[in-house]
């Protein structure tokens, strides 16, 4: 699957932003879906999963009550709604997929990723 993320930007503290990943060549409701983000010299940070079929969502307790993650199939697009950001959220944001029906938090279990959007939220 080939994907596409866009929505990223500069907001302040405390504001929102809605990031979005179209996807091709497959549909999303066969894989496990995730969004990931990075900043400069870290690895790459799980953020928040959405499972195929049943849509069981999981979040890093680092953004749980302010992100959610959602997957619209008929658009086969996943989101990533961010509320309340920090200035910690600042971060390249990158969406990835695997064709598997299991809970996957681990940079190496996703065989497709997007080519990441930037996020900046200034104070």
């Amino acid at each position: 699957v080939q994907l596409q993320a866009s929505g990223g930007g500069l907001v302040q503290t405390g504001g929102s932003l809605r990031l979005s990943c179209a996807a091709s060549g497959d549909t999303l409701i066969s894989c496990t879906t995730a969004w990931f983000r990075q900043t400069p010299g870290k690895e790459r940070e799980f953020v928040a999963a959405i499972l195929r079929t049943s849509s069981t969502t999981y979040y890093a307790d680092s953004v749980k009550g302010r992100f959610t993650i959602s997957r619209h199939n008929a658009k086969n697009t996943l989101y990533l709604q961010m509320n309340n950001l920090k200035s910690e959220d600042t971060a390249v944001y990158y969406c990835a997929a695997a064709r598997r029906g299991i809970l996957l938090t681990r940079e190496a279990d996703f065989t497709s990723w997007g080519q990441g959007t930037q996020v900046t939220v200034s104070s």
